[in-house]
């Protein structure tokens, strides 16, 4: 199989595993596909917590086709036995000659030894087509496995001249419809999404998924839950964001939303805790200098301290555009 088939059929798993991502939680989101002769025989993504990974599933609806075919699968097969058996173990079983593997596990019960089985069985092993686009769609994951902390996506949506909200305090609807269902979305893909106090007393927001099918992320408010708020069930953190990044991470937490506002995307931002930018940006002024800008607290005092990044992705929703970032590594 030369190297544009490899990349190809990968990036055919990189497409099926985006079914798993709403659900498989805390396990990673993983696709597989199998291919005997050139042609895909079936392709399988990883089920909720209990169910079969990928490789095993797109293994049993392969059946007998399997043998002598090539797997390929976004992330290396597990060797360890979970609430399902090994992948390893079925890939063996199933008689597979080829395995191509877009990215290791760095997941210490994995971590290079599900290869290491696979070479030893005697199956061909390669590693590295579709790498790139598995690091970005497995990024919480890898993050989570890597540091121990969730992977942390913060997300304002402001009008044209950098206002989260009006001197009043309201910020209900700076954003339209495709937006805000895009939201919904960002919560449906996170574990546990995060506000502060300020922004649950003057917005009230529930912070659950409606516009989008997904499950409701643990809701986290930093500072003190004021009585009838319609967050409610939710958490209260009062202590050092670090501890709190550390204990969801203990928790399994993937990935963590903080929407704001202000004061707690600031407390982020300048504690370097966000992985992620995700600034919806709308055709519309408040105007003036009164409004909430993006962060509170003191920024950068000299433009040699700036901190610069790098766009990802910018993407147009409706009247409003998308912009997704990442900060530069100083």
């Amino acid at each position: 199989m030369n190297s544009v088939s490899d990349s190809e059929f990968m990036l055919q798993a990189v497409e099926v595993a985006k079914e798993a991502r709403l659900h498989s939680s805390p396990n990673p989101w993983v696709g597989s596909v199998v291919v005997s002769n050139g042609e895909i025989i079936s392709k399988a993504a990883t089920g909720p917590p209990g169910e079969p990974h990928a490789e095993a599933q797109a293994l049993l609806e392969a059946g007998e086709k399997s043998q002598g075919a090539t797997l390929y699968t976004t992330l290396e097969p597990c060797n360890h036995y979970g609430k399902t058996g090994p992948c390893t173990e079925a890939i063996i079983d199933a008689q597979i000659s080829r395995v191509v593997v877009a990215i290791k596990d760095p997941d210490e019960k994995v971590s290079g030894a599900g290869i290491h089985t696979l070479l030893d069985a005697g199956i061909e092993v390669e590693i590295g087509p579709g790498a790139t686009e598995v690091l970005k769609q497995l990024a919480p994951y890898l993050c989570h496995r890597n540091t121990g902390r969730p992977y942390v996506v913060l997300k304002l949506a402001a009008t044209l001249d950098g206002r989260i909200a009006a001197p009043d305090g309201s910020s209900v609807w700076i954003t339209g419809e495709e937006a805000r269902a895009d939201v919904h979305q960002l919560r449906a893909e996170s574990d546990a999404v995060c506000v502060g106090a300020g922004t649950v007393r003057s917005d009230d927001p529930q912070l659950t998924v409606r516009a989008v099918e997904g499950i409701d992320p643990r809701r986290i408010v930093v500072g003190e839950i004021p009585k009838g708020a319609l967050v409610q069930p939710a958490e209260s953190w009062t202590g050092d964001l670090n501890e709190l990044l550390n204990n969801l991470g203990n928790q399994g937490v993937l990935q963590l939303l903080v929407e704001g506002g202000a004061d707690v995307a600031g407390r982020f931002h300048r504690d370097g805790l966000v992985d992620r930018y995700v600034i919806y940006i709308a055709p519309a002024f408040l105007g003036g200098d009164d409004g909430k800008a993006l962060f509170t607290g003191s920024g950068a005092p000299t433009m040699e301290q700036i901190q610069r990044g790098r766009f990802t992705s910018i993407a147009q929703l409706g009247n409003d555009v998308r912009v997704d970032l990442i900060l530069e590594e100083n």
